[in-house]
């Protein structure tokens, strides 16, 4: 199915990266995204829900402190951690600053501050 289309909406993602595959191996594992190669040979991907689509990109510092913070919604802010550690992540922010809200913030292998949140039962 293809992704919604809007005005205003988020489309689109660049990711910095140290080592393209190492992120694009840890986004796969932890969040399920789709890892494709685009014509000029990045990498690229689509989230879970095919709605947003992005590459890594070389050569830009990583995002190392909030300022614009990206959340990832998932099912389990808990589990996810365990993988996100599991899989090179670091643990930034523990479930319970944002009370009430679920979420938490991680640090990517690049060193990339992202949120994730979910959604309440």
């Amino acid at each position: 199915m293809p992704p919604t289309l809007g005005n205003g909406k988020i489309c689109y993602i660049e990711i910095p990266a140290t080592d393209v595959a190492r992120s694009a191996d840890f986004y796969q594992r932890v969040f399920g995204w789709n890892i494709r190669q685009r014509g000029d040979g990045s990498t690229s991907f689509d989230d879970g829900v095919n709605e947003v689509s992005g590459t890594w990109v070389v050569g830009c510092p990583p995002a190392t402190q909030p300022g614009l913070l990206v959340y990832i919604m998932v099912d389990s802010v808990a589990a996810t951690l365990e993988l996100i550690i599991a899989n090179g992540g670091e643990v930034e922010q523990l479930i319970g600053a944002d009370a009430p809200e679920i979420t938490a913030r991680f640090r990517d292998p690049a060193g990339n501050v992202i949120g994730i949140y979910q959604h309440p039962a």
